[in-house]
């Protein structure tokens, strides 16, 4: 019950942020239209997928939860600079209150912008005439939740371990390397060498496919396609989250 209502007074401190709105909702549509318009112009000879909409639908909602990561940071960096948090401790509630008073309504976020994200996409999809699965639209919305999870935690520790003045910036080089470094606007396995090799050592590609493959439902492919992009996303998520719960316990009682 406490956790639930400081994930209220949370959420309600996101919905005043107009900055939110602007790149967890409206940043992605935009992509979304921008790279439409770029897949247009791309000769159908040259066989570019990764532009068409039930591939690029997958990714630029990969791209847009980097942004709940960086507003998770940034939510518990200005609640520890004005000592909100502090003043909290001294109420009856606990670590897990605190970590899933802010995990909720980020989650909650991320509903939100797949919804809204997937409802452009199948505008756009009428449009350029390209018939989405709806089914597997509405599962990825599901299938992304261990992908938010994951950012979700990343901005945990930063927001934990960084002021409100470096939060921000170092959130910014996970938004970059992760958009890159996921294969969200280009193929990492189709252009191969270190480039493909460093990506598959870092969790974001896979959040990527996997998000891919529930829009197409791609589940009866390769154990590449979906199972393992899956397995590998979940796990991460699991890690982060427990990490991101120390970190912030630990930080917490050490600003106390």
């Amino acid at each position: 019950m406490k956790a639930l209502v400081f994930a209220k007074r949370n959420f309600k401190e996101l919905s005043r942020d107009v900055l939110g709105y602007i790149f967890c909702i409206a940043f992605p549509i935009v992509m979304l239209v921008v790279m439409s318009v770029v897949n247009e112009s791309i000769p159908k000879e040259a066989g570019m997928k990764i532009f068409r909409i039930d591939n690029l639908a997958g990714g630029v909602l990969i791209f847009g939860q980097t942004f709940i990561m960086l507003f998770t940071a940034i939510q518990v960096t200005n609640d520890r600079s004005s000592s909100f948090l502090m003043r909290l401790f001294s109420s009856p509630m606990k670590g897990k209150d605190f970590t899933l008073g802010y995990i909720l309504p980020m989650l909650l976020v991320s509903v939100i912008q797949s919804a809204v994200t997937f409802a452009a996409a199948l505008i756009i999809a009428d449009i350029v005439d390209y018939k989405l699965n709806i089914a597997g639209l509405a599962l990825t919305v599901f299938t992304t939740l261990p992908s938010a999870m994951m950012f979700i935690a990343i901005g945990l520790i930063f927001g934990s371990l960084l002021n409100e003045k470096s939060a921000p910036g170092v959130c910014s080089v996970i938004v970059s390397g992760g958009t890159f470094l996921g294969g969200v606007f280009f193929d990492a396995e189709g252009v191969g060498g270190s480039i493909c090799k460093v990506c598959k050592c870092l969790p974001f590609i896979y959040c990527t496919k996997a998000a891919r493959a529930s829009v197409n439902l791609d589940f009866g492919g390769s154990f590449d396609s979906f199972l393992l992009p899956m397995i590998v996303t979940v796990s991460s998520a699991f890690v982060m989250t427990a990490l991101g719960v120390f970190v912030f316990s630990r930080q917490m009682r050490s600003d106390k």
